[in-house]
């Protein structure tokens, strides 16, 4: 592009083409003739900078709204300021035009590190087990080379807190190394039993091995507790650990009551996979003669917040505690693969329950905005297909739900109303999305443009903000060199696929 324009070039031109991204409006007057300041094309300095947005979803009188062109303040770790129309003075401008500002995203479920491992090679039907366990076996260099992959694509798709089960304690502690130097919100914790114990007690044939298995897994909780304490709270709050079980069916009564005191003493809740299939469920109700969400009632795992994921074992006395009690059900819809069953989880189910409902991401895709997509579209076909079948009235999900979903009723599960809302006082965590551009818009921002993200993906977010910090501008990653990031993954990956390679896994 040259510095100088045609002169047969209007000023009607210049906001059509800018629109599109095309060209920054640089100091261009106003309809009143006021010279506005320059827009960075660098992220600003400072945490003290204004949001310029075609639109926004804010949160006033207690309830979401979209505004038209949107400014919002942002200074250190807050939002100081919200204005229809343009912020006064000579602070630095983020350039939005043609993109909508969400709240920064939350998932309710994530399993770093494991994505980009498993991705592409569990789609036909293979399992993810192998794959997991050599990742687990990775020196703690390579381990986070790929954990930081994973936590840059999360960013990527706008997804800015991260309700993190991380599949060990190693790997909780990776993504607490990565997390701390890009400025990222997490609620991680190591799952227990971990990927070197689970799944000969998971897939165990007779209850001996559960048994068995107590005093380990009471170590590991330990463990886990010890490094959470020590983290809790750190980067000015960003990492606040949750305790991470399993599932009700690798647990006995005195290992859960472990990690509900330990979550007590940390302050930040539990975050489970719940009723994850007919199995956990009839597991539970053998041991326990209670559904699952009963039996963890039963011991006082809801007395902070809860997040289940999954749930596709749920009966209405699950539902029912999860109503009860606040807890967040975390719909994971690529969860088992691009195109595999997890797009048929119970989303219609807990709406209709009454049930507070996200979208977490699980593992294998971590795009947040193809998973909001899925999470409706799946949704909506199983709806539907269950009305027809059984004459029910489950509702059809929509994208505002998704959305509301992945910001503020988050937020209220994990008691924190200082997240997922555009507010004056809330936290800084801020992303925007291009609805207006190719494939997404129609080259303008449109009269409900919530609707458009039905059509994005995570490359159309560009600016992600995280308690002011600035982590992803005008679509580029700048709290870290993005080429190296994908490098070194690269090479961290090449190594189980070759181990793989070596054990026949490829050809079975």
């Amino acid at each position: 592009m040259t510095d100088h324009l045609p002169d047969s070039l209007s000023r009607r031109d210049l906001l059509a083409r800018s629109a599109f991204g095309a060209l920054p409006l640089l100091g261009l007057p106003t309809a009143h003739g006021e010279a506005q300041p320059p827009r960075t094309a660098r992220p600003p300095r400072t945490r003290d900078y204004v949001v310029e947005a075609a639109a926004a979803l804010v949160y006033r009188n207690g309830a979401p709204q979209v505004i038209e062109n949107a400014s919002v303040r942002v200074r250190d770790n807050e939002i100081v300021e919200i204005r229809e129309g343009r912020i006064a003075g000579t602070v630095a401008r983020i350039n939005a035009t043609g993109q909508l500002l969400l709240p920064g995203l939350i998932s309710g479920h994530t399993h770093a590190a494991s994505g980009s491992p498993t991705r592409g090679l569990i789609e036909g039907g293979r399992s993810y087990q192998r794959p997991i366990e050599l990742l687990e076996a990775l020196p703690d260099d390579l381990l986070d080379d790929i954990t930081a992959y994973n936590v840059a694509e999360l960013l990527r798709s706008g997804c800015t807190t991260h309700v993190e089960m991380s599949l060990s304690l190693k790997q909780a502690q990776s993504y607490v190394r990565v997390a701390r130097r890009w400025h990222v919100r997490g609620f991680p914790g190591g799952m227990v039993p971990g990927t070197a114990r689970l799944f000969p007690i998971w897939r165990r044939t007779n209850d001996s091995a559960l048994a068995a298995s107590v005093p380990d897994t009471m170590a590991e909780i330990e463990a886990n507790r010890v490094f959470a304490m020590a983290v809790n709270g750190a980067e000015d709050g960003l990492i606040r650990p949750m305790m991470t079980p399993h599932a009700t069916d690798t647990h006995t009564p005195d290992t859960m009551r472990a990690v509900i005191a330990a979550a007590r003493t940390l302050g930040n809740g539990i975050h489970t996979h719940l009723a994850q299939g007919a199995g956990e469920a009839r597991v539970t109700q053998r041991l326990y003669q209670l559904a699952p969400a009963q039996w963890l009632e039963s011991l006082g795992a809801f007395d902070g917040p809860f997040f289940g994921a999954h749930m596709t074992g749920a009966t209405a006395a699950d539902w029912d505690v999860m109503k009860r009690h606040g807890g967040v059900y975390a719909h994971c819809p690529s969860g088992g693969g691009a195109g595999n069953s997890s797009g048929s989880q119970p989303y219609p189910e807990a709406l209709a329950a009454g049930v507070r409902t996200n979208v977490g991401i699980d593992t294998h895709s971590n795009d947040y905005i193809e998973n909001l997509k899925l999470a409706v579209i799946c949704g909506r076909a199983r709806a539907r297909l269950l009305n027809g079948a059984t004459g029910s009235t489950l509702p059809l999900p929509s994208v505002q739900q998704a959305v509301y979903g992945a910001t503020h009723v988050a937020a209220d599960g994990l008691r924190r109303p200082d997240l997922g809302r555009i507010a004056v006082g809330a936290k800084a965590d801020l992303c925007t999305i291009d609805v207006s551009g190719l494939l997404v818009g129609s080259g303008a921002v449109g009269p409900e443009p919530l609707n458009n993200l039905l059509y994005a993906s995570g490359l159309a977010v560009r600016h992600v903000i995280t308690q002011g910090y600035v982590q992803l501008f005008d679509g580029q990653l700048v709290v870290d060199n993005e080429a190296r990031i994908a490098a070194r993954g690269a090479d961290a990956v090449r190594q189980i696929w070759a181990q793989l390679t070596s054990e026949g896994w490829f050809k079975g």
